[in-house]
Formats: structure tokens, C-alpha cells, sequence
């Protein structure tokens, strides 16, 4: 294959292998293994930028600060998003760079702190329905209503969550830098956990919102931005599945566009799961005519080079 621009989703439950070892080093232990995968198709000449997600390391951030509300100010959720792409954009950066020297190659390695621009219009904003964070009793959650104007809903009888708006991305703000990053060569990191939520005011300026922008839906922007040739979604499962679980489950290797629309159609694809993959998949290949690949990390390199994984194709 040809060198190609890649734009890498990755999980942010990914770097979390084991729910009671979530230390910084054990993340960083499972950014390691992603990033070998990765560095592989950068030694064979591609361009990378890789995207992340956040959610689990949102959700600390948040426990953290409501364990010490009592002495220290409460972070904004847009605050948290910028904190996760520095913290997560460093330990890939430590990464990349071991793996490189593994291989035998220089590359350099950026993290872009990206800021993704909504409509403060978005439906998601009067009707938040994103849970994050903690579970609360209804005694805490009431508290947060009233002091923090946090909007708090009941969550499967295991207490009360606050929802925040998921709306959908509508511009990378630092698109020119990313692009002139990988113009000079750089291995770029970017739109980390959907990106930060903002909008503009009437005379211009920027305003962060207290949001979650969908991770997949705006790596694919910033793909389709990019005029990427292969969009590529790891998660945690090597290929996507008709009848998931069940007795009768089909792993797909190949579909089109127009398959992948009437198995959502069908209901094979989990709301908050495989479906917003999916979705973002098939934007990507309507929109640029490229390639989109879903698969899991140790399948990286032969999603591209193989037959792993599950490629989405026009048609």
C-alpha cells in the first residue's frame, strides 16, 4: 500500500484493561501496546493523526473534584476534556516514541489541545441525556441540582447521574494546525475525547460548553476534514457482528455503506456502543469515497495489511 493519511480513533476505555488497576502507569501500559501497533504503519510510510476518547478519565476527574468540593472549586467539563487530551496525548506521545525506537525510527510526535465548535441551537442542549461521571444518592444528586444547576436523572435503580448535551461536531477549530503538522512530517494527536465542546458568542469569541461531543462522530469530521484516505475506529472487538452474543453471531469482513444502513435499520448495533461507529463510519465513506475500518488494537496493522477487522466500503 501506497502511504496513505490514517485517522485512528482509539478507545478511552481501551487504556483501561483492568477495572481495579486503573493507575496512570497501568494506562499507560495498555497506551504502549496500541501505540506498537500503530508505529507499525508509520514505519511503512503512512501519516497518522489518532483521536481518543476520555470517558473513564473524565469520570476521575469529576470524583476527584466532588470528593474535594468542600475545599477546592469544581472543574467545568470542557476543563476536564482539555486536562484528559493533555494527560492521555502525553502517555501516547511516551509511547509512540518507545515504539519508534523499537523499530529503528525518528519520528516526532504532537499532542494539538483541539477545540470542536457546535450549534448552541443543537437539540442535545434542551434535552441532555449523556450520563457522566458518578452515581449519587437522591439526597447528593438534589444538592447538585440546586447548587450547581447540574440536570440529574435516576440510572437503572443504581442512583442518580448527571446528564450533560451530546451534541454533534461541527467544526475542528485547529484543523490548520493539524495540517500543517503533517505537512512538516509530525505524528499528530488530536480531538481527543470528542474534542472541547465550544461555541461562539454574537461578536466572535469562543465559549466552552459544558458538553460531550460523540468521539467517533468527530474523529470522522476531522477525517473527512482532513480528506483522510482510511479512517480507522478501534475498539474492543476484532470485527463488527450481526446478532452480537448470540448463537446465530456473523462477523462481517466486508461491507458497503448501503449494507451497514440497513443493519442499523435492523437494530443489530447497541445505541452508546457499535452503533455511533458505525454511523461515523459510513459518513466518512459517503462523504470522501475512502475506507473505514473498525477493529481492535492488536489488529491494527492487519486491518490495513490483511483480512482483520471489518472494512466499510462505498456502495
Amino acid at each position: 500500500m501506497n502511504s496513505k493519511l490514517i485517522v485512528i480513533a482509539i478507545g478511552g476505555n481501551s487504556l483501561i484493561e483492568d477495572s481495579k488497576n486503573v493507575t496512570v502507569q497501568s494506562q499507560y501500559n495498555a497506551a504502549q501496546k496500541t501505540a506498537n501497533h500503530i508505529a507499525k504503519l508509520v514505519k511503512e510510510g503512512h501519516r497518522v493523526v489518532i483521536a481518543h476518547g476520555n470517558g473513564p478519565q473524565v469520570g476521575y476527574i469529576l470524583l476527584r473534584s466532588d470528593y474535594s468540593r468542600s475545599i477546592l472549586h469544581s472543574v467545568p467539563l470542557d476543563s476536564c476534556v482539555a486536562d484528559t487530551q493533555g494527560a492521555i496525548g502525553y502517555q501516547l506521545q511516551r509511547a509512540l516514541d518507545t515504539a519508534f525506537n523499537k523499530l529503528g525510527i525518528a519520528r516526532d510526535v504532537a499532542t494539538v489541545v483541539t477545540q470542536v465548535e457546535v450549534d448552541p441551537q443543537d437539540a442535545s442542549f434542551q434535552n441532555p441525556t449523556k450520563p457522566i461521571g458518578s452515581f449519587f444518592s437522591q439526597e447528593e444528586a438534589k444538592v447538585h441540582e440546586e447548587k450547581d444547576g447540574w440536570q440529574m436523572v435516576e440510572d437503572a435503580g443504581r442512583g442518580y447521574r448527571r446528564v450533560v448535551a451530546s451534541p454533534k461536531p461541527k467544526k475542528i477549530v485547529e484543523l490548520n494546525t493539524i495540517k500543517v503538522l503533517l505537512d512538516n512530517n509530525v505524528i499528530v494527536i488530536a480531538a481527543g475525547g470528542g474534542g472541547i465542546p465550544i461555541i461562539r458568542d454574537e461578536n466572535g469569541n469562543i465559549e466552552g460548553k459544558e458538553a460531550v461531543i460523540d468521539k467517533d462522530l468527530a474523529s470522522a469530521l476531522m477525517a473527512k476534514e482532513l480528506k483522510a484516505d482510511v479512517f480507522v475506529i478501534s475498539t474492543a472487538v476484532e470485527k463488527v457482528s450481526l446478532n452480537y452474543k448470540k448463537p446465530n453471531q456473523l462477523d462481517l469482513s466486508t461491507i458497503t455503506t448501503a449494507d451497514a444502513k440497513e443493519y442499523i435499520k435492523q437494530g443489530h448495533f447497541a445505541p452508546g456502543s457499535m452503533l455511533p461507529k458505525i454511523q461515523a463510519a459510513v459518513d466518512f465513506v459517503e462523504s470522501t469515497n475512502g475506507m473505514a475500518l473498525i477493529t481492535d488494537p492488536e489488529n491494527l496493522y492487519d486491518a490495513i495489511y490483511s483480512d482483520k477487522g471489518t472494512k466499510i466500503v462505498k456502495g
